[in-house]
């Protein structure tokens, strides 16, 4: 079993590394009492859990002294990595204001400048034996590649999702891009294509046989084509590009189902007719 330790200062980004984990399929657990830890692991063993991520900080008290130890055992057991972030006091600082959150050590009068000293005291021995992370003066998704580099994770699986849709009846609230075709000719004014659909093969031949139709095609594959591997790189697992005409049924119909076609060669594709489905 291949075991991930994440630990490090509340308001480091712990959260965003264990999702990063769980997004590459570990078996994930926050916040689990470091006392617990040996027996967790044993039992995840017994039903053939492969990959775990386990977060432990500073609330497991006084416990965490004896997780060093129990560190030199479970290596012999497992493949460990301990993953500790960090971040300045004046960083820590200004997300708390930011975020309204209470630090997990607030008691009594304590000040948060004091939470969060105390709080790198006691997670002192366990950095030391730790690749760390100092999340100070860097982005969520910059965080995110840097635990993949050091984890040596691959990309997790990013679906390419095209849309069809009537602007009559609004715009997909999950579109991340939109393209309106209502300005090519329509089919809907064909009496014989009126009751078909953008898959029927009276509709293509119609729609083919339109210059604008194919121009248009073009420049959406082009530009979609062009910027995919900047949402990949973004960290995207999905990204759906909406594809609009009057009704829902012809253009936008044709459109989604050619352009998927062609990204299938390279991507993980979904269609999604809204109207027809």
């Amino acid at each position: 079993m291949r075991l991930i330790l994440i630990s490090g200062l509340s308001g480091s980004g712990k959260s965003v590394a264990l999702n990063v984990l769980e997004d590459a399929g570990f078996y994930c657990i926050d916040n689990l009492p470091a006392s617990l830890l040996p027996e967790t692991l044993q039992h995840l063993r017994l039903y053939g859990v492969t990959d775990t991520a386990v977060s432990i900080d500073a609330r497991s008290g006084a416990s965490l002294v004896d997780l060093r130890y129990e560190l030199d055992e479970l290596r012999e057991q497992f493949n460990v990595h301990i993953l500790f972030l960090t971040t300045r006091e004046e960083t820590l600082v200004k997300r708390y204001s930011e975020t309204r959150r209470r630090h997990p050590l607030a008691t009594g009068n304590r000040s948060l400048e004091e939470c969060i000293r105390t709080e790198r005291e006691m997670l002192a021995n366990l950095s030391s034996h730790a690749h760390i992370i100092d999340t100070s003066d860097i982005t969520a998704n910059t965080l995110r590649a840097h635990i993949k580099d050091f984890l040596n994770l691959k990309s997790t699986a990013f679906t390419l999702v095209f849309e069809s849709f009537g602007f009559k009846y609004g715009i997909p609230m999950d579109a991340d891009l939109v393209f309106d075709v209502r300005c090519l000719p329509n089919p809907h004014y064909n009496p014989a294509l009126r009751p078909l659909t953008g898959r029927d093969a009276a509709v293509i031949a119609f729609l083919q046989a339109e210059p604008l139709v194919a121009q248009m095609l073009e420049d959406i594959r082009a530009y979609v084509e062009k910027w995919v591997p900047a949402y990949i790189r973004d960290n995207r697992n999905y990204f759906t590009v909406g594809l609009g005409c009057t009704g829902g049924q012809h253009r936008s119909v044709y459109f989604a189902e050619t352009l998927a076609a062609h990204f299938r060669q390279s991507q993980q594709v979904l269609v999604r007719h809204r109207q027809l489905d």
